[in-house]
Order: C-alpha cells, then sequence, then structure tokens
C-alpha cells in the first residue's frame, strides 16, 4: 500500500482503491481518519442446494468462496476482526453503514454493539422489484436491512435531515425505504450476458446515504468495494473515497467505472443545510443592520394580523408585545410560533417571510469571516 494519507486528508478531493485484503490494508490507516463506512460483507447465505425456477432454470444466486463460511462462528470472528478495524480508523464523529440480509445481519448487530458502536437507526430497504420466492416455501424476500451505527455514543456524527426531508418531498425521511433493485444498464454483465457481481447494489441507494451522513470533502471508506458502486456516487458527489477489493475481476470492473465517473459541478452540490447546524441570528440584529427597521409592518401569514417593528428588535400589535415568536403565538392562541416563518413583510407588491432576511444576514456574517 502507497498511501500518504496526510496528503490525501488535505487533498480538496481524491480516490483511491486497492486489490488486497480489507483487514490487513485497513491495518495500515491511521487511527481517527475517516468519516463514514459502507460496508456490504459477505452474508454467509448458506446455500446447500441448487435454487431453481418454476421452469428448471437456474436462478443465478451467491455461489462464490468469498460468500462461504465452516460456521457461525468463523463468521462472527471475521466480522468483529473487520468492525474492530472499522471502528479504530473511524473519527470520533464518525459513522458507519452496514448492509445484510436475514442470514448475517442480525450476527453483525450483535458484534457492533459488542465493539462499543452505538446503533442509530435500522433502515430497511424495500425493494420495488425482488426476485420471486420459486419454491413457495417462505415469503418472497422483499427487503435487505441496513444499520446506521455511531462510533460511540458521544459521537457527534452527521445527519442531513433537512436535506433529506427535501429528497423525499417535505416529508421526515422514513427508516423503510423503497428502491428499485440494480437492473437494466447499471447492472454490469459480461461478454456472456451474465452478472458480474451478484449482490451489485443500486446507486440509488448509497445516494440517499452519502447525502444523510457526509458532508463535502468528507472520507468514505467501502471495505468490500465490489465493482465500485460507493466510489462512483461518492466521487460523483465530491466526497474522498478509499475503496479496497480483495477479487481481482470485480477490482478491474470497479476501476473501469470509477474511472469513467465525473464529480456533479462545485456549484451543484450545495444541499439544504440542517437548520440547527446554522449560525443563530437574533431578530434585533436585523433592525441592528438596517435589513429591517423600527416602524416597519409585518404581516401574519394568513393575513390577519399585522405587527410593527420597535428598536430593540420587539413586536406590537393592540394587544400584544414581545418577541417575534411570542406575538404570533398569542395572536394565534398557540403554546408556540415560529416567526420566522410566520411574520412576513411586504417588498414590490408581494409578501416576504422575514426568515429571507435572516438568510442575508448569515450570508453577510460568513463572507466578514472570509476577509
Amino acid at each position: 500500500m502507497t498511501l500518504n494519507m496526510e496528503h490525501f486528508l488535505q487533498s480538496s478531493y481524491e480516490t483511491e482503491l486497492f486489490n488486497d485484503d480489507c483487514i490487513s490494508l485497513m491495518k495500515k490507516i491511521p487511527e481517527n481518519s475517516v468519516d463514514l463506512i459502507f460496508a456490504d460483507p459477505p452474508y454467509n447465505l448458506q446455500l446447500n442446494n441448487k435454487l431453481l425456477r418454476p421452469n428448471n432454470s437456474k436462478v443465478d444466486g451467491v455461489k462464490e468462496d468469498w460468500d462461504k463460511f465452516s460456521s457461525f462462528n468463523d463468521y462472527d470472528e471475521f466480522t468483529k476482526k473487520w468492525l474492530r478495524e472499522a471502528r479504530r480508523i473511524l473519527k470520533k464523529d464518525g459513522a458507519i453503514w452496514v448492509i445484510g440480509s436475514y442470514h448475517n445481519i442480525f450476527r453483525v448487530g450483535a458484534s457492533l454493539q459488542d465493539l462499543g458502536y452505538w446503533i442509530l437507526n435500522d433502515v430497511f430497504w424495500r425493494k420495488s422489484n425482488p426476485m420471486p420466492n420459486f419454491r413457495g416455501r417462505r415469503f418472497t424476500n422483499a427487503h435487505e436491512t441496513l444499520i446506521w451505527a455511531a462510533k460511540s455514543d458521544n459521537s457527534k456524527y452527521v445527519f442531513n435531515y433537512d436535506a433529506l426531508k427535501e429528497l423525499n418531498e417535505g416529508i421526515q425521511m422514513r427508516s423503510d425505504w423503497f428502491l428499485p433493485i440494480c437492473s437494466g444498464s447499471e447492472r454490469l454483465k459480461g461478454k456472456d450476458g451474465k452478472k458480474i457481481h451478484p449482490t451489485q447494489k443500486p446507486e440509488s441507494l448509497l445516494h440517499r446515504i452519502i447525502i444523510a451522513s457526509t458532508k463535502k470533502r468528507d472520507l468514505i471508506l467501502d471495505p468490500f468495494l465490489g465493482t465500485g458502486t460507493t466510489g462512483v456516487v461518492a466521487k460523483r458527489l465530491a466526497r474522498k473515497f478509499i475503496g479496497i477489493e480483495k477479487d481481482k475481476n470485480y477490482f478491474k470492473e470497479a476501476q473501469k467505472r470509477i474511472n469513467k465517473a465525473r464529480p456533479y459541478s462545485e456549484k451543484d452540490l450545495e444541499i439544504t443545510e440542517t437548520k440547527k447546524d446554522l449560525e443563530r441570528v437574533p431578530f434585533g440584529q436585523l433592525v441592528e443592520r438596517g435589513l429591517l427597521k423600527p416602524g416597519d409592518e409585518l404581516t401574519s401569514v394568513n393575513k390577519r394580523y399585522v405587527a410593527r417593528v420597535r428598536p430593540d428588535g420587539t413586536l406590537i400589535t393592540h394587544n400584544a408585545k414581545g418577541s417575534i415568536h411570542r406575538v404570533g403565538a398569542i395572536l394565534e392562541g398557540s403554546p408556540s410560533c415560529n416567526g420566522w416563518n410566520y411574520w412576513h413583510v411586504k417588498k414590490g407588491g408581494e409578501l416576504i417571510p422575514i426568515d429571507y432576511f435572516r438568510q442575508k444576514a448569515r450570508t453577510q456574517n460568513a463572507n466578514a469571516k472570509q476577509h
């Protein structure tokens, strides 16, 4: 391995791919250096018989040696080895996503907890087009489970709540995700027309994960790279990336695929900021700066009430006075009110929410810090 981690971390964007054993290579990565890990480890499917369709044609499932373990104990030992290294190299506020099926995800979850990770959510990826159950002896297996965990219970992990809400048309993102499996032109196939990798993940799944739990130029590691889905999406979204894949054929396909990927334009990579991470700007600061003036009239969102701005950043109406939040709550007979969205000011014949001026103040503050 020839990875200059200091150079790698200081670069604005970089990708490194390694055809190696993940545990051996992770041992060479400095501790506390990775922001996010996405892992799609072997599922240990324990398939002993051929799986046939009703017409007796064979189902092309996971039959590779990398998915075979002699016992549950062997699988647990392997799991704890790579998870132990993963936790060592995660930053204090880092996090991990692990995906699996019912064959392995419960064992992985127990190992995560045994090693000190703090489980944040389990997410069900409900497949819109799952493979049917051909034998008719069980339910159709239509989902996989992802575990999202922080390095510890003290980690201040990244969660872009508002960006995910916008991704979901203004509705809070739930822990059940309805997404298609990898198919069509996205599914990599060899010259024989067969799938190159049996469990290739869809880019839509990784897009959601990376948007949810990283920032631009964060460092992502995928220790089971496969054919490179995580690397492709990470590169497009301008995240630094380390991918490790032991199988030479998968590694070559991942290299080709990631090399073809192009980052989105820098100006197109901004996402909706999480409100709790934004700089606090008191309403009075808008008055101090002249963005709003004493005597300006504010109109409620329902156009039923008018209040006047006072020099100290409070509002006054015919029967109420106080902060933008307090006056709105009194007028509506409500225990609380978000004054930033409730009050509007008329500009050019339009009613503009006063939150617009708060955003202007934040921009002014950011520009001042740069000079």
